[in-house]
């Protein structure tokens, strides 16, 4: 039976199950383990820290794009994109995804409210994990690259992670979410993504529909590093401007850096979990 399954489908639903047993044990550590908890509260005391009138209104924005308002008109890209390369069943798939991944999340917050420890300069709601604007921009992140046409995945996945990373660290820097809510955020994104991923996969196969445009050639494949150089760009962009900020202020960034080393541990774990998610959907679906 499971040989009659397309490997595409068999490797994105096992990664849906792997990203639901890291979406439960996320949520345990970051409510029951004490010193995780207390790494939460450590890590978003160095964005709350970074606190600036400037900087605040440019992460207030960018925060902003993944609220309902804005979000609504921002989901309608990827549906384009998938209609546009006359691919209706990738469109309803991607509706059924950003549909269910932002409700899952709303589901979720009321239903795992547990104790946390306590942020006394930004108090944050009990209800907070996983994060919406995390799942938000994530779903909304990887529902892109399943649209856009194979030659294009890899660059829309490295500005799409982008996009992602930059509203998750805007709404921490207003502290608006534990990190521990990114990351819940983002793997129910992800597990969405991959159950839809793998459905459809299986539909096709099942009904022996090609899986691309009827009439079309089918894509030529993007090779692993095609599709890794444009995360490799952004890594460099990300590391070019560290260095820029470190050679104009070298003195209050170490010293910054030093005195919030947890900080730095979950700017690069967030990034980290994003990428990882970006590329590996870019390489799943390298072959069109």
């Amino acid at each position: 039976m499971l040989k009659s399954v397309p490997r595409r489908a068999r490797m994105a639903l096992a990664g849906a199950a792997i990203g639901v047993v890291l979406l439960a044990l996320t949520w345990y550590l970051s409510h029951y383990v004490a010193v995780v908890r207390r790494l939460d509260v450590n890590i978003l005391l160095g964005f709350a820290q970074l606190n600036r009138p400037r900087l605040d209104r440019l992460t207030q924005f960018i925060a902003s794009l993944c609220d309902p308002q804005w979000y609504v008109f921002l989901a309608v890209i990827p549906l384009a994109m998938a209609l546009a390369r006359r691919r209706p069943r990738v469109a309803a798939m991607i509706a059924l995804v950003l549909l269910g991944a932002n409700e899952t999340t709303q589901l979720l917050k009321p239903l795992l409210i547990a104790p946390r420890d306590p942020v006394w300069w930004s108090p944050i709601a009990q209800a907070s994990w996983p994060s919406g604007h995390a799942t938000a921009s994530m779903t909304l992140a990887l529902c892109t690259v399943i649209a856009a046409p194979p030659r294009w995945r890899p660059a829309v996945a490295a500005t799409m992670v982008g996009f992602a990373l930059a509203v998750c660290y805007s709404f921490l820097e207003l502290g608006w979410h534990y990190p521990s809510d990114v990351f819940g955020g983002f793997l129910v994104a992800a597990t969405w993504t991959l159950l839809g991923v793998g459905g459809l996969s299986s539909y096709e196969a099942r009904r022996a529909i090609p899986p691309t445009v009827p009439g079309s050639s089918r894509p030529a494949a993007v090779t692993v590093g095609q599709a890794l150089t444009p995360m490799g760009a952004l890594l460099g962009a990300v590391g070019l401007c560290v260095g820029l900020i470190l050679l104009a202020r070298p003195q209050p960034v170490i010293t910054y850096a030093r005195g919030h080393e947890a900080f730095v541990l979950g700017v690069a774990a967030i990034g980290a979990l994003g990428l990882l998610l970006a590329a590996g959907l870019t390489l799943m679906l390298r072959r069109g």
